[in-house]
């Protein structure tokens, strides 16, 4: 008998733990993220200008998806997502490993692609739109910061 009490006194708080924490919110991560999954492709995604914090879901080594909240960016239609001190950043790490993600907008969730940025001109409009959209110094963009970090937002393959 003591051996299932010892037992359930770790999987309730365990199962209470994962099932209280499974969206994110503001800087604790979640698991899954839950809504309507948007069933047709996104040529224009200038509806999240005016929207400050998203949720993006990444898939981990585990199987368990790993979710946090994030700042994005659009420009000339175009989703964008950036992590400043993103060799800390777990979400950095499962999406070099796989690109797949998904990602929630209001309650829309959209399965999609990140391709990395590389390119100094759209790095330097990023750096200059975050600025403008949260209300930073272009200094606090960190361009010039090799663990600074932009993908593209993709359609899935």
């Amino acid at each position: 008998m003591s051996k299932i009490f010892g037992r359930l006194v770790w999987i309730v708080p365990l199962a209470l733990g994962v099932a209280c924490s499974v969206e994110p919110s503001d800087q604790r991560p979640g698991l899954w993220l839950s809504g309507e999954v948007a069933q047709q492709p996104v040529s224009d995604w200038s509806f999240a200008s005016d929207v400050k914090e998203i949720f993006i879901e990444t898939a981990t080594p585990y199987l368990i998806p790993h979710s946090v909240t994030i700042w994005c960016a659009t420009l000339d239609g175009q989703l964008y997502v950036g992590a400043w001190a993103a060799d800390t950043k777990r979400w950095v790490a499962n999406v070099a490993r796989d690109p797949n993600v998904r990602l929630e907008i209001g309650d829309t969730i959209y399965a999609q692609k990140l391709e990395r940025v590389t390119d100094a001109e759209t790095i330097a409009r990023l750096d200059r739109e975050y600025a403008r959209k949260y209300e930073l110094d272009e200094d606090d963009g960190a361009d010039d910061d090799a663990s600074t970090a932009n993908w593209r937002v993709v359609a899935r393959d």
